[in-house]
């Protein structure tokens, strides 16, 4: 497809320094805000699940589908927005979909019961899920090819500050004030992302774009949605077997399948697969996707494990989870610029074992590992997920045509939220299923905490408390597993540094 240039910056003729100047930090600052809030949602939702079931009187089945909302709305609306940025430009639509994250953000925090507050989630996610590849997009061609690492670290700045300050912040909120508040501190940070956008983002120029693939949106929104409705539904339901689950994942899956054989007769398809002749991004996309399976699921059981097992409050399991975003904040700026000079695939290849490495001292887990040995396990994961998700992004998008970026970073996007739902429904079916294997459940591990006033015995107390640990151990070493398994695709990353394409698509380069 072509795709006018939405956005002002260098194409294809982009600056030959590599250094970042100053107006393309001021178009980062603009884009990480709105990313932060678009990812600290997530976060920030998952640690009050418990308090919207004691507050609005539902099971934890229920209220996770505030979660799950948000997530399938996400997938829904990302096929659309390389589309929508093609026909009324990147900063005009990334403005609305600020607007409409905060309307949404809003009426969730006004919401009057849990049905009310799951179609709200729907609406805000419609609003976050443009968010994140609008600006992906605007960034990667403010900054043009040759400063993609560095952009794509930047970047990254959001998706380190999701999983350290969203259980923090979202743990302060409900303590000191009350759930409401997790949604209406959107509302000033929101202003201000809209005033910064209003000001600071290139003025755009849209010209009439391509017919809009109307039958391709039909085929894959719905379809997506479907099948990651199915996928979720896997935790509730207990088993794949239900009708729910079959059902629901089936007949997404008929539909995604359709879309594809649509797309490859059609000219100008909404999501262009003929992406994949270029065998950097297919395998960049590989690797992303057991790489997100693995670290997303993964990162579902870290602050259960503390909060169920080592029995921790809330806010303290937020806590206890910095050293891993730590650990990214040191090596993630060093990729960045790395990786413009020394290719994605050195980089990747340093960043998975550290990854595995950290991951491994939980598949040994118990109910006394020390937890300086955790905490130094989660700073080596954080030093080797700086070295390999904003990397694999920088694989995926600097072969491509500046008018594919957006093409490019909307495919990325939805590889990223699907993988992410996968790997949390698998991990949380493993981590059931290991429980139950046990005879252990969520009340039974909450008791045993508290012997002294359920009139348990001391021993079998700390027999269901080692029991547990053993459960999230076994459940690691699936994540642990995946995390091997990525290292396949990655090892055919490019290995040097790769000059930006001059073509649409182009062969990967020889190691």
């Amino acid at each position: 497809m072509t795709t006018p240039n939405t956005t002002a910056g260098p194409p294809s003729g982009a600056p030959k320094s590599d250094k970042i100047d100053g107006a393309v930090l001021k178009i980062a600052s603009v884009v990480v805000l709105g990313a932060i809030m678009s990812i600290l949602d997530v976060t920030v939702v998952s640690v009050a699940l418990p308090t919207f079931a004691k507050d609005f009187e539902t099971s934890y089945a229920v209220v996770a589908w505030t979660m799950t909302a948000y997530t399938l709305a996400l997938a829904t609306v990302i096929p659309v927005t390389g589309w929508a940025a093609d026909r009324f430009g990147t900063k005009r639509l990334y403005m609305w979909a600020l607007v409409l994250f905060v309307i949404g953000s809003v009426a969730c925090a006004f919401a009057w019961d849990i049905t009310s507050l799951i179609g709200f989630r729907v609406l805000q996610g419609l609003g976050g899920g443009m968010l994140m590849p609008l600006g992906m997009t605007i960034m990667t061609r403010a900054a043009g090819p040759e400063r993609i690492g560095r952009v794509m670290a930047v970047l990254g700045i959001p998706m380190l500050l999701g999983p350290i300050a969203g259980p923090i912040l979202g743990g302060w909120l409900i303590d000191a004030a009350s759930w409401h508040w997790i949604f209406l501190i959107n509302l000033p940070v929101g202003i201000v992302a809209l005033v910064a956008a209003v000001k600071l983002l290139p003025k755009d120029a849209p010209s009439p774009s391509q017919t809009f693939d109307f039958v391709g949106m039909l085929l894959l929104s719905p379809g997506l949605a479907l099948f990651l409705f199915g996928v979720s539904s896997i935790p509730e339901t207990g088993t794949v077997a239900s009708a729910r689950v079959l059902v629901s994942s089936g007949v997404g899956l008929a539909l995604i399948i359709g879309f594809v054989f649509h797309a490859l007769r059609k000219d100008h398809p909404l999501i262009d697969l003929y992406l994949f002749k270029n065998r950097q991004l297919t395998f960049a996309v590989l690797t992303t996707t057991l790489f997100i399976v693995a670290f997303m699921g993964a990162g579902l059981l870290f602050p259960s494990y503390f909060i169920q097992v080592r029995g921790e409050s809330t806010l303290a399991a937020g806590l206890l989870l910095a050293p891993q975003g730590i650990g990214a904040m040191v090596t993630m700026p060093i990729a960045g610029r790395l990786v413009d000079k020394l290719g994605p695939g050195k980089i990747v290849l340093t960043g998975l074992p550290l990854i595995a490495l950290g991951m491994f001292t939980f598949t040994q887990l118990s109910d006394t590992t020390s937890y300086g040995l955790l905490l130094g396990s989660l700073f080596v994961m954080g030093l080797g997920m700086g070295c390999t998700m904003m990397p694999l992004m920088t694989a995926a998008m600097v072969t491509l045509k500046h008018d594919m970026i957006a093409r490019g970073s909307t495919l990325m996007n939805i590889v990223q939220q699907t993988a992410g739902s996968v790997g949390t429904a698998i991990m949380s079916v493993v981590l059931t299923n290991q429980l139950l294997s046990r005879d252990l459940n969520n009340e039974k591990v909450a008791m045993a905490h508290v012997p002294e006033l359920t009139g348990q015995d001391p021993s079998l107390a700390e027999k269901v408390l080692s029991d547990a640990a053993g459960a999230f151990g076994n459940t690691f070493m699936v994540a642990f597993v995946l995390v091997l398994l990525t290292l396949i695709p990655a090892f055919f990353l490019p290995r040097r540094r790769v000059a930006a394409t001059t073509e649409d698509v182009q062969p990967v380069m020889m190691h």
